[in-house]
C-alpha cells in the first residue's frame, strides 16, 4: 500500500504511525547517527500491534502478566523509544528522545535493559532478542503450568530483521522454539530486503519462510504497510497452536524519495533536506519532536487501554491463597527459600564427615539433588551433555509440549541458543535458569553470556570438563584460556570449587546472587575432599581464604590455587613443610568476590613476605594481580600451569607432562626462596 492510499483509507492510523516515523527521523538527525529506516518501515506494524493486540498497561510496566515486546532488530531503537514515549511509559520523556544516543540518556543507541521501563531486554547484537524471546516464552509456559491461566497467560512478540535471521543464533532459537511448540511466541519479520552492504541477496538467498516452516512454525504474511492486512495476520497468529512467524513485507525508509529501499536509510540520518521533503509527503507540518495533541491523546489512550485487564488480574492474584500468592511474589522477587542455607550446611557437614573423592561436576549434581526440591523456580538444562554435566536430578521431569510442569530442558547442541534463552527466562521473572555444557564451549555461548553480564541477569552456567583434566578428548575440548576470558568480563562471577564443600558453597553464592551471572567451572576428574573440618560459614563467599596455615613459623611460601589444583597445592605444601619451609595454602574459588573484600581481609590472606606460587591448569593471564599485586613482588612470584594448548592422553599423564605436579610447585617455591 502506497502512502497516498494509506493516508486516504486509514487516516487515523496514518497519523499515529507517522508520529513514530517523524520522531525516529528527528532523533537520529539530532544525534547525527542512528538508524531511521527500520522505524519508518515498521511503524505501521508496531502501531497495529500496540493498538489492537499487545496486552500492556504503560502505567504498570512491571505487571507480571503483560505481553512482552522485544525489538530484536535493536538498531531500530527509536521505534521502541517513540512507542514508550507516546504510550506514556514513566520516564520516557520528550527530553530523553532529544538526548538520543547521548551521555546519560535512557535512549542509548541500542535498547539497554534497565535504562528505561518497557525495555524488556538488551538488543543490538543481532539475533539475541529473537533467542531471548524463546526463553521468555518458555518461562511463560512453565509458570502458566504452575500458577494457572488466570495468573499467567501472555504472549511474547518480537520484531526481527533480516540481520537477526542471518545470524547463526537464529537457527538455534528457531529450532528450539519449533520443537517446544511455543504457541505464545510470535515473530514479526521486517522483510525489507536491505542490510548495511545493500540488498540482502548480496549475501543471503535463504527461503526464510521455508526455514521457519521446516522447524515447526506456522508462517503467515502481510503487507507491512496495510493496517487491515496487518491486523488480519496478527489476529490469525494469536490463534495458532505453535510459534508463528509473520512475514511483514515493508519498505525501509518508507516515504523517503532518495533513501527508501536503499542501504542509505539503514545506518545514517536522512539529512535535513530529505526530512523536510518526507514531512511534506507525510502531511506533517509540525516542528521536530512536536506531536499534535489529538495524536498524543490517541497514543495515550492506547497506553491506558490495558488498565482494566491489569486491574482484573490483580484481583485474581489477590484471590489466591496466601501461600500461593506469597510463592508467586517470592519467585518474582528472586528471593531464595529460607531452607536453602540449612540444606547447604547439611550437605557440607556430610561431605566433611565422609570425605568423598568425586569430580566437582558430580558434586554439583549432589547439590542440585538437595536444592531443586526446595526451589521450584529452578529450570535446568544442558546442550546435549546431560550425562556429562550432571545437571538433571530425578525430581525435575522433562519440559516439553506434553509436560509444561517439567523443569529440565533438552536444549540440543545449541550452546548459544541455550545461553540466550536462559537470559530470556531470567528477564521474564519467576524462573532461575541454569544450563550446562563443557567450559571450552563458552566460545559458542560467549555472545549471550556477555549480555547476561551487561544486563545483570543471574543466569547460572554449569561449565564442566574445566581443564586438561578432562583427558583423552584432547586440545579441542580442553579449555586453556577460557577462565581468563571469563574473568576478564565485567560483572560476572567465575566460581571454580575444589571439592564438594566448595561446590555447595558456590551454588549457594550463585543462587543468592540477583544482579549478575555465575559460571561454575567444574572438573571431569575425581578430586579429594580438601575441606575436612565442617563449619557453617561459607568461606567461598569471601572469594579466597586460608585453607591450610603454615606450620613451624611464619609462612615462607604461599601457594594459591583454584579447583582441581587446590589438592596439588596441598600436596606441594606437604613436601615443603617436610623440608622445613612453612607454607600456607590459599584456596581462591572466586577472584571477583575476593577483590570485593575489605583490604584487611585481603591483607590477612595475602600478607607481604612469603614467596607466592599460583597453580592452575589454565594460562597465567590474570594471576599477576595476586602474585605481585596485593603486597607481592614480581621477583618473588611464580606460576605453575599451562603455557599452550593441551594434548590427548589420560589426565594423570597430562598433568605430569605439563608439569602441574606437587613436585613442580614445591620446586618453584624453593627456587624463589633461594
Amino acid at each position: 500500500m502506497d502512502i497516498a492510499s494509506l493516508r486516504s483509507a486509514h487516516p487515523e492510523h496514518w497519523k499515529k504511525a507517522a508520529a513514530l516515523r517523524v520522531l525516529a527521523m528527528d532523533a537520529v538527525q539530532a544525534a547525527k547517527s542512528g538508524h531511521p529506516g527500520m522505524p519508518m518501515g515498521m511503524a505501521d506494524v508496531a502501531t497495529v500491534l500496540f493498538e489492537k493486540h499487545l496486552k500492556f498497561d504503560a502505567a504498570a510496566p512491571d505487571w507480571p502478566d503483560r505481553d512482552r515486546f522485544i525489538l530484536s532488530a535493536g538498531h531500530g531503537s527509536m521505534l521502541l523509544y517513540a512507542l514508550l514515549h507516546l504510550t506514556g511509559y514513566p520516564g520516557m520523556t520528550a527530553e530523553e528522545l532529544r538526548a538520543f544516543r547521548q551521555w546519560g540518556s535512557k535512549t542509548a543507541g541500542h535498547p539497554e535493559f534497565g535504562h528505561a521501563a518497557g525495555i524488556e531486554t538488551t538488543t543490538g547484537p543481532l539475533g539475541q532478542g529473537l533467542a531471548n524471546a524463546v526463553g521468555f516464552a518458555i518461562a511463560e509456559e512453565s509458570l502458566r503450568a504452575r500458577f494457572g491461566r488466570k495468573i499467567v497467560d501472555h504472549r511474547t512478540w518480537v520484531i526481527a530483521g533480516d540481520g537477526c535471521l542471518m545470524e547463526g543464533i537464529s537457527h538455534e532459537a528457531i529450532g528450539l522454539a519449533g520443537m517446544q511448540r511455543l504457541r505464545n511466541l510470535i515473530v514479526l519479520w521486517d522483510n525489507n530486503g536491505i542490510s548495511i552492504d545493500g540488498s540482502v541477496d548480496l549475501a543471503c538467498v535463504t527461503d526464510q519462510r521455508g526455514r521457519f516452516a521446516a522447524a515447526g512454525w506456522e508462517v503467515l504474511s502481510c503487507d507491512g504497510h496495510d493496517p487491515a492486512d496487518i491486523d488480519r495476520a496478527l489476529t490469525a497468529a494469536t490463534a495458532a497452536d505453535r510459534p508463528v512467524m509473520v512475514d511483514c513485507r515493508t519498505h525501509i525508509g518508507f516515504g523517503s524519495p532518495k533513501k527508501q529501499d536503499t542501504a542509505g536509510a539503514h545506518g545514517s540520518p536522512l539529512g535535513a533536506e530529505e526530512i523536510a521533503v518526507v514531512r511534506e509527503i507525510y502531511g506533517w507540518p509540525h516542528a521536530p519532536f512536536e506531536i499534535p495533541e489529538d495524536i498524543r491523546a490517541a497514543w495515550a489512550a492506547i497506553g491506558a487501554r490495558g488498565a482494566p485487564e491489569r486491574t482484573a488480574w490483580e484481583s485474581r492474584l489477590a484471590a489466591l491463597s496466601a501461600g500461593k500468592r506469597a510463592e508467586f511474589g517470592r519467585r518474582f522477587a528472586r528471593q531464595t527459600p529460607k531452607k536453602l542455607a540449612a540444606v547447604i550446611r547439611a550437605l557440607k557437614r556430610q561431605a566433611a564427615e565422609t570425605r568423598p573423592t568425586i569430580a566437582t561436576r558430580k558434586a554439583s549434581e549432589m547439590v542440585l539433588e538437595v536444592v531443586n526440591p526446595i526451589m521450584p523456580e529452578t529450570l535446568g538444562g544442558s546442550a546435549d551433555l546431560t550425562g556429562s554435566n550432571n545437571t538433571l536430578t530425578a525430581d525435575l521431569g522433562i519440559f516439553d509440549p506434553e509436560n509444561r510442569k517439567g523443569r529440565y530442558i533438552h536444549f540440543g547442541i545449541r550452546e548459544h541458543g541455550m545461553a540466550a534463552a536462559m537470559n530470556g527466562m531470567a528477564l521474564h521473572g519467576g524462573i532461575r535458569p541454569y544450563g550446562g555444557t563443557f567450559l571450552v564451549f563458552t566460545d559458542y555461548a560467549r555472545g549471550a553470556m556477555r549480555l547476561s553480564s551487561l544486563m545483570g541477569q543471574p543466569v547460572i552456567y554449569v561449565m564442566t570438563h574445566d581443564s586438561i583434566g578432562l583427558g583423552e578428548d584432547g586440545p579441542t575440548h580442553q579449555p586453556i584460556e577460557h577462565l581468563a576470558m571469563l574473568r576478564a568480563t565485567p560483572n560476572i562471577r567465575v566460581l571454580r570449587p575444589a571439592d564438594l564443600v566448595e561446590t555447595a558453597e558456590a551454588w549457594e553464592i550463585a543462587l543468592a546472587t540477583t544482579d549478575r551471572p555465575s559460571v561454575l567451572a567444574l572438573s571431569r576428574q575425581n578430586l579429594p575432599t580438601v575441606r575436612t573440618v565442617h563449619g557453617n560459614r561459607n568461606l567461598s563467599a569471601q572469594g579466597g581464604y586460608i585453607l591450610a596455615e603454615a606450620e613451624g613459623g611464619r609462612a615462607k611460601a604461599l601457594l594459591m590455587a583454584t579447583g582441581s589444583e587446590v589438592s596439588v597445592a596441598l600436596a606441594a605444601r606437604d613436601l615443603l613443610q617436610a623440608d622445613g619451609v612453612p607454607t600456607r595454602v590459599v584456596s581462591m574459588p572466586c577472584w571477583e568476590i575476593f577483590e570485593e573484600q575489605p583490604e584487611s581481609w585481603r591483607r590477612k590472606v595475602l600478607p607481604a613476605g612469603p614467596v607466592r606460587v599460583a597453580v592452575e591448569a589454565g594460562i597465567r593471564f590474570g594471576w599477576d594481580r595476586w602474585l605481585y599485586g596485593e603486597r607481592g613482588k614480581r621477583e618473588k612470584s611464580g606460576f605453575v600451569g599451562m603455557h599452550g594448548f593441551g594434548a590427548s592422553a589420560p589426565a594423570d599423564r597430562l598433568y605430569g607432562e605439563f608439569g602441574i605436579t606437587p613436585e613442580a610447585v614445591a620446586e618453584k617455591a624453593r627456587s624463589l626462596i633461594k
